[in-house]
């Protein structure tokens, strides 16, 4: 925050306003974005199915926001790059391949935990 710039309310409020229109494009205009709510659906769907418990709802929760905070931040990275270097250019693929590394990391990450929690329920 600016160090001369008053709290407003009315600021803070417009401010979910952005938030939730940067979720709408995330949404509705990235595919790799449905292939996680798909994923997401599918563990919440068997979260319910299998009555798993209150601690494992929490890792699966948390595995979702971790993997759709990741799709989130790297649409952002690849656009910024985009932007900036809309040219091909070696270095501007290196960062956009290493947002999508983050991206692979925490859907890996979920599907561990999803293995883990819901493997043995199924077996």
């Amino acid at each position: 925050m600016s160090a001369g710039k008053k709290f407003s309310l009315r600021n803070r409020i417009r401010s979910f306003g952005y938030a939730f229109r940067g979720l709408g494009i995330l949404f509705f205009h990235q595919h790799n974005a449905w292939i996680h709510l798909v994923a997401a659906a599918v563990a919440v769907f068997l979260g319910f199915f299998l009555k798993i418990t209150v601690t494992e709802w929490l890792f699966v929760v948390a595995a979702i926001g971790f993997v759709l905070s990741a799709e989130a931040f790297n649409t952002a990275i690849e656009q910024l790059v985009d932007r900036v270097s809309p040219e091909k250019n070696p270095e501007a693929g290196r960062i956009k391949d290493i947002g999508a590394g983050a991206v692979l990391l925490a859907a890996a990450t979920a599907l561990v935990i999803g293995l883990v929690i819901f493997l043995p329920k199924i077996f």
